[in-house]
């Protein structure tokens, strides 16, 4: 298959466990490009988190795109346009605060520049804001002063505390929003239908590429439907074994360059 798309999740796919890209891995997302191929990068960080990353990729000059709040928000990076977007059902907010308030665990939102956390901050909030880069707010009154428009509600906190939270906000909001893990100390909570898989129909539709054209790598339960819709999906050798069942095959780990390896063997070989 001449795959047209790429597809890539950050944390835990693009980069290795110290957060780096390395250079074998960017050497072969350039060569991809430079053949004709495009990039997508999926993540759940906000469009400030992906940026950077984005532009040492090239994606500006290779006509990419940044897929955002796990599909939340799509950007091409070639004219900083906003192709898609899909908004928190506000009215939930307040609710999912009270639900939440005898937890230890922060809740996080984004605009386009900032975190905005309540006040219960902890490691994992700022393990956040130092991956991605980006300012944090503490705000004493999380519904109060998340008056902006936002995209997803990330929380923050232990493992086991997290899952606790995920099976009563899984109960309360069934078929209302999505809850998923993003890695062990993040829960995503995001409007219903919203994820990598269902919004990435929407980018090739625009560019006229077929799903059987797409090649998506992951590692967490976020990237799920992507890999599950990718006409190659791929899971990561680090991947949790959710993702590998549904993979088409795996590849090496983040640490031994399996995006890289893949990309060299699927695609530039056959250049």
């Amino acid at each position: 298959m001449d795959y047209k798309l790429i597809a890539v999740d950050i944390d835990g796919t693009l980069t290795n466990s110290r957060k780096e890209i390395t250079p074998r891995t960017r050497y072969a997302l350039l060569e991809a490009q430079r053949q004709g191929k495009r990039v997508i990068i999926a993540s759940g960080r906000q469009p400030m988190g992906v940026y950077p990353i984005a532009r040492d990729l090239m994606l500006d000059r290779y006509n990419g795109y940044i897929m955002s709040y796990n599909g939340g928000k799509i950007i091409s990076c070639e004219t900083d346009e906003t192709v898609a977007t899909r908004l928190f059902p506000r009215e939930y907010l307040a609710d999912i605060v009270g639900v939440l308030k005898d937890f230890n665990v922060t809740i996080n939102t984004f605009d386009d520049k900032k975190i905005f956390a309540n006040s219960k901050v902890n490691d994992y909030t700022y393990l956040e804001r130092d991956i991605t880069h980006v300012e944090m707010v503490v705000c004493e009154d999380f519904v109060a002063d998340v008056k902006f428009p936002f995209n997803k509600l990330l929380l923050a906190g232990e493992p086991l505390e997290l899952d606790k939270c995920q099976e009563i906000l899984r109960t309360r909001y069934d078929g209302l929003l999505d809850v998923c893990k993003s890695a062990p100390y993040f829960l995503e909570i995001m409007p219903l239908g919203v994820s990598k898989g269902s919004m990435l129909p929407v980018l090739l539709d625009k560019l006229g590429i077929s799903r059987e054209e797409l090649i998506a790598f992951g590692d967490n339960y976020n990237d799920i439907t992507m890999i599950g819709y990718a006409g190659m999906g791929v899971a990561m050798g680090n991947a949790e074994p959710e993702v590998k069942r549904i993979a088409n095959c795996v590849c090496e780990t983040n640490d031994e360059d399996g995006v890289a390896k893949t990309i060299e063997q699927m695609i530039l070989q056959k250049a």
